[in-house]
Formats: C-alpha cells, sequence, structure tokens
C-alpha cells in the first residue's frame, strides 16, 4: 500500500520512499512516442520501428514493456499493470497490420498512455483502480456485444438458409 505524504511530492510504501515521476520511464515513452515533432503532431520510434517487416512491431513491444517492468517495481496495482498491457496489446496487434497499422501506429501513442497510468497509480492509487476496471469493463461490454452480434448474425443465416 503506498502512502502520499501530503505536500512532499513523494510516496512511501513499506518505508521505502518511491519517485512521483519517473525521469527515465518520461524520456523513454517521449522518445517512443513523440520525440520527433511534424507540424501540430509528433511521433516517436515506435511507429517507426513498425515499419521495418517483420520485427519492427516485436521490437516496439519489448520496449515498450520496459515502462511496465518499472511499474511493477515501483508497486502499480496490478490492474493498472493488465491496462498498461492491454494498451501494449493493441499497439502492437493493429500496428501489424500493414498499411492501416503503420497509420494506427502513429496515432496511437501507447507509452505515453502507460505513462500516465503508471503517475496516476502512484499518485491515487483507488481512482486509479478505478478507472481501469472501468476500462475491463467497457471492453469486456464491448466484446460482449460483438459476440452477440456474431452469434445473432449466424442464426439468421442459418434460419434463411432453411
Amino acid at each position: 500500500m503506498a502512502v502520499r505524504v501530503p505536500n512532499s511530492g513523494e510516496i512511501y510504501r513499506s518505508g521505502e520512499r518511491l519517485p512521483v515521476r519517473d525521469p527515465w520511464i518520461e524520456h523513454l515513452a517521449y522518445l517512443m512516442d513523440g520525440a520527433i515533432p511534424i507540424g501540430r503532431w509528433s511521433i516517436g520510434l515506435d511507429p517507426l520501428l513498425g515499419l521495418i517487416p517483420g520485427i519492427g512491431d516485436l521490437l516496439g513491444a519489448l520496449i515498450s514493456m520496459v515502462i511496465v517492468m518499472r511499474a511493477v517495481q515501483a508497486g502499480v496495482p496490478r490492474i493498472a499493470i493488465a491496462r498498461m498491457m492491454a494498451n501494449i496489446t493493441v499497439d502492437t496487434l493493429i500496428g501489424s497490420i500493414p498499411l492501416l497499422g503503420d497509420a494506427f501506429d502513429f496515432a496511437f501513442k501507447a507509452n505515453l498512455k502507460n505513462l500516465r497510468i503508471y503517475e496516476q497509480s502512484l499518485n491515487n492509487p483507488r481512482a486509479s483502480a478505478a478507472r481501469s476496471w472501468g476500462f475491463f469493463l467497457i471492453l469486456f461490454l464491448i466484446a460482449a456485444g460483438a459476440l452477440a452480434a456474431i452469434a445473432l448474425g449466424v442464426l439468421a443465416l442459418i434460419r434463411k438458409a432453411s
């Protein structure tokens, strides 16, 4: 259980001081998702790595895992870690689709999202956990709705065929 000390900018867990901000992973997330400004937008190394056929998206995912490992070390709640992993999974799976995935990689900034989840989890663990549970609830409802729509479509095709 992490405890924030008011007005000090420090968080303590079991006598261990945790950083509210982690400059190293902030820099890594920025490098991967926003280091190259292009007009109003910015891109990082992640979408550029994704352009390498075969291994580019895998390399990006492995580098993204460093932020998740750092969050685990800092004691971020498991539900927030699961949400961070879901961001990396979405980025990697959709990013691996030719052309469409490359465009998606330029827009979906999983590392910056994960950095935000990491910092929110250290600053306010309960609110972060509630947001993460809400995320998975919405994800479950969308998946259940999609499966129900597919099942109803199949049933309609079977009825029409008979």
